[in-house]
């Protein structure tokens, strides 16, 4: 069935994000468990504003609101964002607060004057930082807070363990005053978000663990209250460190263009900040260094290498009048570019923000998983409150049994499930965007997963989108390579894409003098070659100068059956020879058709307005069915029979011509979305090379994401499943409950993160 019909946003305007987003390293949410998972954003300033005009309804009269947007750190689930989301909420004056959870980004809408700094001292008061300014990169993850508190946490539990076992004699008091430490090293930030997520009203995994640690202890289970705070700290700082991998892509992405950039200003070359550099000014770019702003080269040529931009990684020859993109890098030439966008306005920059905000929205498997979890997780806890206390009330142990309540517990949040599908969706999305393929969310990347069916456009897609001569048939005593140089003469002064196409194909020729030439609008061209007058162009010019076709009628039928434009070479003698003209197909198009239909799309069809002999020309080349003469209307109407045949069908294009039949879609693809605006915000993947390749690279990936999507939601589930079978009869310790809990979640994450290698080799 088809997808709800796109919205597309306004160029410049920041889509609101639906989820929120973490970035683990600092001291607050100590779990990746209540969802998603994290794609940090760039160290940027700390909180950028953007004036609204509008009075949205109920605004202060007169009035209107600002937008903040704050780079949050030390959130690793969605529980985080929520917490953040309220706190900031209750502020006076805050319209609405959205994290996104994939970027570490709150989004607040406030009064005018509110200040910055409540906003972000309200963060920092829910329990996460603020990225500062300018900030450097991090320190090696073990030189982190997290990882020292871990390792220090551990190393305590481990002489508690010892003095457990007797050694040294020390007393049992010694024994339990290392075991608390070690609860109080590794647990702080872990209670101090359960106190975070309890004034919310939030029963996340802090709160489960805290509440599992208290209790072990007030039952005199010292060593089983370290051990989980031991064993949780130490997989959620593992669990961050692989996250954090999946940022590497968009946080690299986002610092690669320069700070400040050389420009010509009133004679003289001056250094300024790249946020400066107005549209229209020269930008001076020497060897080596990288684009800072896109524009196009108004003198001097280089190679640059696009590979940020468009994944190719051969680097591209640049000269006067070609694009180029901010963040490429320069090759040996030196080269003046004249601006064609702001800086913040770059195709990297707004690929940056696209893949950051495609990493934050849910995919369909996820929305099923929180749906589960909304009922998994009180369900549980309500069983685990009637363990410790229907039992004693018949008489039965109460340590024992509460025992096993705090392990049934620990096994209420549904970590690994709930953080499944959004690890592999971040890992997907960042893998596919170094690629140069642009997935635009979860509900993409899955949809694309399940493809059966994909409709191409063909002039540019399947095809070059420029003729070449196809055929060349001959009659009388002219050669064929005769006969391509005496057309390619008279061919040489036209503009015509025909023109050029013969001109091509004399390539290397050397061609003969053409005098008294002159061109005939909409007919051709005619001149002398030697002695004798030669008429080139369409059967209407030969028509008009009666001259005879009757003995080329065979060969314009053979031209015309093919599916070929014909182009007529004659003389006083008569008809000389027919060139047959035809768009070019792709070169790589055959072996990307071969390659989709080896993935599992087995219905692939071509829409074309063209007429029906080229278009079956081209789609019998390459082996697959056709739709020709269809108006946009009709592509719209084709792409729809095929949603409602499979269930769901892709749709390629170039994202302008085909925004319609693209919308239709259940996942459109654009071809060569490089600094088209257009392109970028119509389809839900976006080819940034002009490479059709780039395709079926884009659903290989999407297929991988679904089966590893499939396989982390069912192992969570079955391994949740066993645990909470299993602790009500006291055969899980709960040091082996938190072990099965985060041992899941690493799997899952490092499982999601296996499309980074796919992708790279």
């Amino acid at each position: 069935m088809s997808r709800p019909k796109k919205m597309l946003p306004i160029l410049g305007q920041t889509p609101e994000p639906e989820q929120a987003a973490p970035d683990p390293e600092a001291d607050g949410c100590a779990d990746d468990c209540c969802s998603g998972v994290a794609a940090e954003a760039s160290a940027s300033t700390p909180a950028t504003r953007q004036k609204n005009p509008e009075v949205p309804e109920g605004g202060p009269v007169g009035g209107g609101f600002e937008k903040t947007v704050v780079r949050v750190e030390g959130m690793d689930c969605a529980s985080c964002a929520a917490t953040v989301e309220r706190r900031v909420a209750a502020l006076p004056g805050v319209r609405r607060a959205t994290v996104n959870f994939a970027a570490g980004r709150l989004d607040a809408e406030h009064d005018v004057g509110l200040p910055t700094g409540e906003i972000e001292g309200a963060v920092r008061a829910a329990g996460y930082g603020v990225a500062k300014t300018g900030e450097a990169e991090g320190p090696p993850f073990w030189r982190t807070p997290r990882a020292i508190s871990v390792l220090a946490s551990g190393l305590l539990f481990a002489v508690g363990l010892a003095l457990s076992l007797g050694f040294l004699g020390a007393p049992e008091l010694a024994r339990v005053g290392v075991f608390l430490a070690a609860i109080v090293v590794g647990g702080l930030p872990i209670f101090r978000a359960a106190v975070v997520g309890l004034r919310a009203r939030h029963l996340d995994m802090n709160v489960l663990m805290s509440a599992a640690v208290v209790g072990a202890a007030a039952i005199g289970q010292w060593a089983e209250a370290a051990s989980v705070v031991v064993l949780f700290a130490a997989g959620n700082a593992l669990q961050v460190y692989a996250i954090d991998r999946t940022r590497g892509a968009v946080r690299a992405l986002a610092r690669l263009a320069p700070d400040e950039v050389l420009v010509e200003r009133g004679g003289s070359e001056v250094v300024v900040p790249a946020e400066e550099v107005a549209v229209g000014e020269t930008v001076i770019i020497r060897p080596g260094e990288r684009l800072a702003v896109d524009g196009e080269v108004v003198e001097g040529s280089s190679a640059v290498d696009e590979a940020p931009v468009t994944g190719e990684s051969v680097p591209v020859e640049k000269g006067v009048g070609d694009a180029v993109y901010s963040g490429s890098l320069n090759g040996q030439g030196g080269m003046l570019v004249r601006a064609t966008k702001r800086a913040g306005d770059s195709t990297l920059q707004r690929i940056s923000r696209l893949v950051e905000e495609a990493q934050a929205k849910k995919a369909p498997a996820e929305q099923f998983v929180d749906r589960f979890s909304r009922i998994y997780t009180p369900v549980v806890v309500a069983a685990a409150v009637a363990l410790a206390v229907v039992p004693p009330l018949f008489g039965a142990g109460f340590g024992e049994w509460f025992y096993r309540a705090l392990a049934l517990l620990i096994i209420a949040c549904p970590c690994a499930l709930v953080i499944s599908t959004p690890v592999t969706v971040v890992s997907g999305i960042g893998a596919a965007s170094r690629r140069g393929i642009l997935i635009k969310g979860g509900v993409a990347l899955e949809a694309a997963g399940r493809l059966r069916a994909l409709a191409f456009d063909k002039t540019g897609t399947l095809t070059e989108g420029r003729p070449v001569v196809s055929r060349v048939v001959t009659l009388g005593a002219h050669p064929e390579a005769e006969a391509l140089r005496l057309a390619a003469a008279l061919e040489r002064r036209s503009e015509h894409p025909l023109a050029h196409a013969i001109l091509t194909a004399a390539d290397g020729s050397r061609l003969p003098a053409v005098t008294g030439f002159r061109s005939v609008a909409g007919r051709g061209a005619e001149g002398e070659i030697g002695e004798a007058r030669y008429l080139i162009g369409s059967r209407r010019l030969f028509e008009e100068r009666g001259v005879p076709l009757a003995p080329a009628e065979a060969a314009l039928s053979e031209v015309e059956q093919a599916g070929e434009t014909p182009v007529i070479l004659g003389g006083e003698e008569g008809v000389l020879a027919v060139f047959g003209l035809a768009d070019a197909v792709r070169p790589e198009a055959k072996a990307t058709l071969e390659s989709l239909r080896s993935a599992g799309v087995d219905d692939l069809v071509m829409l074309t307005g063209d007429a029906e002999a080229p278009a079956r020309r081209i789609a019998d080349g390459l082996g697959i069915s056709y739709r020709a003469r269809l108006l946009p209307e009709q592509k719209v109407e084709a792409v729809r029979d095929l949603v409602a045949k499979h269930g769901s069908a892709g749709m390629v294009g170039d994202g302008i011509n085909d925004a319609p039949a693209l919308a239709a879609s259940s996942v459109g693809f654009a071809m060569g979305a490089a600094g088209t605006d257009v392109a970028l915000e119509t389809a839900d993947v976006a080819l940034m090379q002009d490479d059709l390749t780039r395709l079926a690279e884009a659903v290989r990936l999407a297929r991988a994401s679904e089966r590893i999507i499939r396989q982390n939601v069912l192992v969570s589930i079955a391994i949740k499943g066993v645990f909470v079978l299993l602790a009500p009869f006291g055969l899980v310790a709960l040091w082996l409950a938190v072990l099965a809990d985060m041992g899941t979640s690493i799997a899952v994450t490092l499982n999601g993160l296996r499309l980074f290698r796919r992708v790279n080799t």
